[in-house]
């Protein structure tokens, strides 16, 4: 099974997740035998525990388990996409370790894809295990980006998906440096459709990501990354300032005229008009900033991640779509 074309990969992208690791094999391998020839694709961040001795230990015993381990610490939307990109597999599904997404699932978004769609998106039907904090910034956070990006990002839902080879190879085409999955697979289109599931709490440990920060790097990367209304936004807030300016300034003249010297001028009126379009103007600058900051990551040209060592995977991307003219040149180790 292990030499044929896999039916499905399951890429997994995992980091310091060295107790997950058995437990999720424990109930998705099965699953998978069911719908025929697979490989589950778990793609590593270099961590200070015991995971990546724990898949080789059973990549060993399995060669439908393959590892890919990376020459740093390049974050989990890299580590999702290189899975991808090296996949194998005629459709490919990407689940988190922890088991908050439930690999059962797999087959329901596979018979949903068996109707016609290119992708099946898992959307979540409760959010066990999220803090309060977390699920208003989700909340918002889909509700701003639905308003003004390019693409509609459906609601209550996480990476955990199911694609068809043709999406994979529309994604390998895009070089985009922040990898965010939901936004680009958006973005690529083709028929979509959704499976409701009820998401459970992680199995065991915590999770890696920052619980009010990581939430809001994501709301970034789907606002900065697939609409231009912030810029127009402050360009509208810039006109409106100077028209009220420019009404307060007839005002004052009107006043001074009209009062002469009993015309209170002080400075707390200049000090709060100065705060007021000093703040204006930093959070113009700090919305230029983050377009220019990923004008110049994507300029740059940088490599979306580096492969180290590889096993049981035939690489396709060793550096990703963002390799430059040595994309493919590097060596990689296969094996322990």
């Amino acid at each position: 099974m292990a030499d044929a074309v896999p039916l499905i990969s399951v890429v997994v992208p995992v980091y310091k997740e060295e107790r997950n690791i058995r437990p999720f094999l424990e109930r998705t391998v099965p699953v998978l035998e069911k719908l025929g020839p697979y490989e589950i694709l778990f793609c590593l961040d270099p961590s200070p525990d015991r995971t990546e001795e724990v898949i080789l230990a059973e990549a060993a015993s399995n060669r439908c388990i393959g590892l890919l381990v990376f020459s740093r610490r390049f974050g989990q939307p890299a580590a999702t996409m290189a899975g991808i990109l090296n996949c194998r597999g005629a459709w490919c599904v990407v689940i988190d370790v922890d088991l908050q997404d439930p690999p059962e699932v797999i087959p329901q978004l596979f018979e949903k894809a068996k109707q016609g769609f290119e992708v099946v998106t898992a959307k979540r039907s409760s959010r066990e295990g999220e803090t309060l904090v977390k699920r208003v910034v989700s909340a918002i956070g889909y509700k701003v980006i639905n308003s003004i990006a390019e693409v509609r990002i459906p609601r209550d839902t996480g990476d955990f998906r199911l694609m068809s080879r043709r999406v994979i190879e529309e994604l390998r085409g895009l070089s985009e440096s922040h990898g965010f999955l939901r936004g680009l697979v958006a973005f690529v289109g083709f028929r979509q459709g959704e499976v409701v599931y009820e998401r459970h709490s992680r199995h065991s440990g915590t999770g890696n990501y920052n619980r009010l920060i990581g939430s809001l790097k994501i709301g970034f990367n789907g606002i900065f990354g697939f609409s231009t209304v912030p810029l127009q936004l402050m360009m509208w807030v810039g006109f409106t300032v100077a028209a009220l300016s420019a009404v307060a300034i007839v005002v004052v003249i009107i006043l001074k005229l009209i009062l002469g010297d009993a015309y209170p001028l002080g400075i707390p009126t200049i000090t709060i008009l100065i705060l007021f379009i000093g703040g204006v103007q930093l959070t113009a600058v700090g919305v230029l900033g983050e377009y220019i900051g990923r004008i110049y990551e994507e300029v740059r040209d940088r490599p979306l991640y580096i492969v180290d060592r590889a096993e049981n995977v035939t690489l396709r991307e060793a550096r990703g779509p963002r390799g430059g003219r040595r994309r493919g040149d590097n060596p990689v180790r296969t094996g322990p």
